[in-house]
């Protein structure tokens, strides 16, 4: 009879937490991470135009980001095409435009908000429909729960944000939270790194999905305020937002590994 020994049970982690040597390998990491999470959502859908940025503060200059070349489609983006911009407007690598709206939003977050390292906002379909009730979104699941009292609904809506001090007073509505609804405008996320901004954006896309498809069919029930709060600290860490995208990274750079150059 053979004796199978049995194997230690692992639940938590899924992956080890990535340590790095150098600043310019943490530096390699966002650039290569902010390029898949525009791969990312150009196969979900999220490109619309010109409109759309995500942003990873450079981690030895923190008044430098790393963003989109403005008209780029996000399914074409390499690690090579992010532009650096300092806090205050001067393309210091890149050669082509970025968005100006992109610029003011997240130079705004990025220069007031030093625990951020990525912000991402797109016009994805979902958001920008849910952006327009003016509500924030419930608890109706375990992945909606994530942003349970931990979101902002970002109001009026006073056209494209081009003005610093429309920068500034998304920044002061934003207090420490992850996620704006921007009125009628769409979704904003941010988060330590850029795995967890990715993930929550593209989590809270899934949310306001999920709620306006629960809304037309009835009356949905949410989760109640205790159990809420308590999933959110189950599920919307910042770790729990880094593990959910290592898949999706695998996953992209196994389809798409042209993104790396």
């Amino acid at each position: 009879m053979t004796h199978i020994q049995p194997r230690p049970r692992k639940f938590w982690p899924p992956v080890d937490p990535v340590t790095h040597t150098s600043v310019e390998e943490e530096r390699q990491h966002r650039k290569q991470r902010l390029a898949a999470t525009f791969r990312l959502f150009g196969r979900y859908g999220y490109d619309k135009g010109l409109a759309g940025h995500v942003t990873a503060r450079d981690p030895e200059h923190h008044d430098r980001f790393w963003i989109n070349p403005l008209g780029q489609h996000f399914s074409t983006i390499r690690v090579s095409d992010l532009h650096l911009v300092d806090i205050d407007g001067n393309v210091l690598h890149g050669d082509r435009a970025i968005n100006q709206a992109g610029f003011t939003i997240h130079s705004a977050i990025h220069r007031s908000r030093p625990d951020v390292v990525a912000a991402a906002h797109t016009h994805s379909t979902y958001g920008k429909a849910w952006s327009s009730l003016g509500r924030p979104l419930a608890p109706l699941s375990q992945d909606a729960a994530a942003f349970y009292e931990d979101q902002v609904i970002f109001d009026p809506y006073t056209g494209v944000v081009l003005t610093e001090g429309e920068g500034r007073r998304l920044v002061e509505a934003l207090g420490d939270r992850k996620l704006a609804i921007l009125k009628n405008h769409g979704l904003l996320t941010l988060g330590p790194s850029v795995e967890a901004a990715a993930w929550w954006f593209i989590s809270a896309e899934d949310a306001a999905h999920t709620q306006l498809l629960a809304e037309a069919a009835g009356t949905p029930q949410p989760i109640d305020h205790e159990t809420a709060l308590l999933t959110r600290a189950q599920v919307g860490t910042q770790q729990g937002g880094a593990y959910n995208f290592h898949p999706l990274w695998e996953w992209i750079v196994a389809a798409e590994p042209d993104l790396l150059d």
